[in-house]
């Protein structure tokens, strides 16, 4: 068996699993925000159900709309709260004490590999960078996961995704992801697993292959996966006392298919407007002007894409005719880029700083888009509306491309930044 096989199989107490075969699957750990958490609260409360399976296996994190900018975001905060002291949840991370929900899943050691892990956000699929098998669930599926700790699912078939060759400098898994993209399309791996592997694969860090999974469902991906390795357990033992399994696939597992890919001379990717398949090289697109870029969001909002950043905005400003907007992924990765330095340097450089939350990512505060504009962002998806206005148009590219953007003022390669100070 694969990977996701191996973990699918335990967690149903099946001998062996094959793809397309309907398990059910004890579930390891749980997580809602706000935006579906309200939703969970309601459900759960008409079911007449009074307690959850499990309290110490729930996480409840407000991370979309925080500090709340509307009444109904400040009702639907008030629900949640409530919900999460009527269950007596000990992970329970209300405004200025979390930040986005997967990397506070990640940080406070909720997640182990070999575990089956559901959140009630599509990008629960990131945590599967430590080897586990997590992905997104409906709200109705939630409240069921509450009561009973259990869920069915359909054995995922799996692509098998092999990544050879050392990266050029400015290049990186937002990178390698858009061209997995291009390869695959939109829909072309609905409702599948993709397992990603190769010597680029285990050469990275855990935060670039968060990156790496966290968009595995924009190609339609039930999860994406990373065996655990040193790195993985290194990370987990940062975080956490409790036991784990490491669980790697068979040498004889058997996949839907494999991609191979070599990123040697792969250039930094862009992922135009309105879909994440619709890719181009960044040398094609050097003369779209930009009204904002965002840099932040579960997909590069970590400190590794902090630094990239800033490094490359240090000792320079932002260009006029735009606007930079940094979203820490969490209080945690705030504070390290206070003490490190790295918020200055973004302050100094012209960018607002916003708090650790989801932001305009999903449209929904701290940096939305009006008609007509123009932003790239570190984001994950593209769709027409997605930051803002339906008549606005969303870039996707990598914290590199982000900060050499911003000093352009249009689409920018970060190498061009060292090659001229001619900036706008």
């Amino acid at each position: 068996m694969n990977i996701i096989e191996k973990i699918l199989s335990r967690a149903s107490g099946e001998k062996e699993v094959t793809p397309d075969q309907i398990i059910d699957a004890k579930i390891d750990y749980a997580m809602i925000n706000e935006i579906t958490g309200y939703l969970v609260a309601k459900y759960f409360r008409d079911v007449g159900a009074k307690k959850v399976w499990d309290a110490e296996r729930i996480a409840i994190i407000l991370d979309h709309t925080i500090p709340a900018p509307t009444a109904e975001a400040a009702e639907v905060h008030r629900i949640v709260r409530e919900f999460a002291r009527e269950l007596s949840i000990p992970g329970f991370y209300d405004v200025g004490r979390g930040g986005v929900c997967h990397q506070v899943m990640m940080e406070k050691g909720y997640v182990k590999p070999g575990e089956v892990i559901v959140g009630a956000d599509s990008h629960t699929v990131t945590y599967g960078s430590l080897g586990a098998f997590s992905t997104g669930i409906g709200s109705t599926e939630m409240t069921s996961v509450f009561i009973t700790g259990r869920l069915w699912f359909k054995v995922p078939k799996v692509v098998k995704i092999e990544v050879e060759g050392e990266f050029s400098k400015f290049v990186g898994a937002k990178d390698l992801f858009l061209q997995v993209a291009k390869e695959i399309g939109f829909s072309g791996a609905t409702y599948m697993g993709l397992e990603f592997g190769g010597s680029t694969v285990r050469d990275m860090s855990v935060s670039s292959r968060m990156t790496l999974c966290n968009m595995a469902i924009e190609v339609g991906a039930k999860a994406g996966i990373v065996e655990p390795d040193e790195k993985t357990t290194n990370y987990v033992k940062s975080k956490t006392s409790d036991s784990f399994i490491l669980l790697k696939s068979d040498k004889d597992a058997e996949y839907d298919r494999s991609i191979h890919i070599d990123v040697t001379n792969l250039s930094p990717q862009i992922a135009c407007p309105d879909a994440v398949d619709n890719v181009k090289p960044v040398s094609e697109l050097d003369n779209i002007e930009l009204d904002q870029i965002y840099l932040g969001s579960c997909t590069n909002g970590r400190i590794q894409d902090l630094q990239i950043a800033a490094n490359i905005l240090k000792g320079r400003k932002v260009s006029t005719r735009t606007r930079l907007i940094v979203v820490p992924a969490s209080q945690e990765i705030f504070v390290e880029a206070m003490n490190t330095g790295l918020i200055q340097t973004f302050v100094e450089a012209g960018a607002a700083i916003a708090t650790a939350s989801c932001g305009a990512c999903y449209g929904g505060h701290l940096g939305i888009l009006a008609s007509g504009e123009t932003c790239l962002s570190t984001t994950n998806r593209n769709f027409i509306g997605r930051m803002g206005d339906p008549n606005s148009k969303l870039y996707l590219g990598s914290p590199a491309v982000a900060a050499a953007s911003a000093l352009t003022g249009r689409i920018t390669n970060p190498s061009y930044i060292f090659r001229s100070q001619k900036l706008r």
